[in-house]
């Protein structure tokens, strides 16, 4: 199951990372290998752990709905980056969450993994009217009746979230949207999350047993200021096109997402113009900002 990519002689922590084939597990890892930590990645297909290992890093394959695979890869870690992996295409993802927190319930405890650092999300305190989000607002409860060190990363509307909106924006000048265009709220780029994830780690579980970090860009945004931002870096306006919430329910389907998949996120928008999609308190705020951002994935 593990390939050991180098051995420490000394006994420094181990930290497992799932989802590094993604954004924020990418960073997570990234970081913790900057800063000389002992990484172990997790992947579901060994190739996928070639590169990390010439970095040096540990490798275990396990589907993190694969319980006994996952007790091995998170066996011996410190602490454990772990996320729900998104299935777009999924008849039924808030049973997948369900499958994922019995996976979580059984491999945690059996591994023995001292802290488990969790990708949640802002609005994850609600147990309704926040779309997908309902999925991490699950696992954090299946966390939080575990009883483990937990720390859960709560992180604002991605940045990245924008990538498939600049299309029409290059084109058309029109960036979509399902959020109102006047509506200012919190975004975040994944370098950020990753970033923190990999802080929270090496800081070790928090005394109590459970910490909350709510995580937000530099400076809140509307669409429309998202829309200037992208019109200044091509260099032609560009101006939002905000359709209702629901639309989502029509829209997505087109794009290759389940109808369940695409209802839920139909709920999230409408949860962030409610105000239901929003912090406890006041967010830590990140270092990326959204014009960097933009920018790479113009570029990109």
């Amino acid at each position: 199951m593990t390939t050991t990519a180098t051995t420490s002689a000394t006994a420094s922590p181990l930290y497992a990372v799932a989802g590094v084939t993604g954004h924020t597990g990418r960073r997570a890892a990234e970081t913790l290998l900057s800063r000389g930590a002992r990484v172990r990645v997790i992947v579901r297909d060994p190739a996928q752990g070639e590169a990390w290992a010439a970095r040096g890093a540990e490798v275990a394959v396990a589907d993190l709905w694969d319980e006994p695979a996952l007790a091995d890869a998170l066996r011996g870690a410190a602490g454990a980056w772990l996320l729900s992996p998104p299935r777009v295409t999924s008849p039924d993802p808030l049973a997948d969450a369900e499958r994922l927190g019995r996976s979580f319930a059984a491999a945690i405890p059996r591994s023995g993994v001292g802290h488990v650092v969790l990708l949640s999300s802002v609005g994850a305190q609600h147990a309704a009217g926040t779309g997908p989000i309902r999925t991490v607002h699950h696992l954090e409860g299946v966390l939080n009746r575990l009883g483990v060190a937990r720390t859960f990363v709560r992180p604002a509307y991605f940045l990245e979230n924008w990538a498939s909106s600049l299309g029409p924006a290059r084109g058309d000048g029109v960036l979509p949207t399902f959020i109102p265009a006047d509506l200012v709220f919190p975004q975040v780029a994944t370098a950020d999350i990753g970033r923190v994830a990999a802080e929270q780690l090496l800081a070790g579980p928090p005394a109590d047993g459970r910490r909350v970090v709510e995580l937000a860009g530099p400076e809140d945004l509307s669409s429309a200021d998202v829309a200037a931002l992208v019109g200044a870096l091509l260099g032609r306006p560009v101006a939002p096109h905000a359709a209702p919430a629901a639309a989502a329910s029509q829209v997505f389907p087109q794009f290759g997402l389940s109808q369940a998949v695409a209802d839920l996120f139909a709920e999230m928008y409408a949860g962030v113009a409610s105000g239901v999609v929003a912090f406890e308190g006041a967010p830590v705020r990140g270092s990326v900002t959204a014009r960097e951002t933009l920018a790479a994935l113009l570029a990109g």
